[in-house]
């Protein structure tokens, strides 16, 4: 019998490219959890070891803020944002 291992976009999170694209449409949901939704799965791909060390946030803690539901201060989410690396900017809305 044949297993299917399901399906995980970290897994498919392996450039810079890939990783601005997929948090931008993540910004542009009007839900503002999947931004959350979509920066644990990039912390997942680049690893939260890396991650807890690049931003002095420990892995529970990082776990906790990036879980599903979570609702983490503007603080934490700068600090993970700075060790990814990534830069967000505000454009106007048309």
């Amino acid at each position: 019998m044949t297993t299917i291992a399901p399906f995980d976009v970290a897994d498919y999170l392996d450039n810079e490219e890939l990783i601005t694209e997929y948090l931008n449409a993540a910004l542009e949901d009007p839900d503002p959890s999947m931004f959350i939704v979509a920066l644990g799965n990039v912390a997942r791909a680049r690893g939260m070891t890396k991650l807890a060390n690049d931003s002095g946030l420990g892995r529970e803690s990082l776990y906790k803020a990036l879980a599903p539901g979570a609702k983490p201060r503007y603080d934490t989410i700068s600090r993970i944002v700075r060790a990814l690396g990534v830069h967000l900017c505000a454009n106007s809305a048309h």
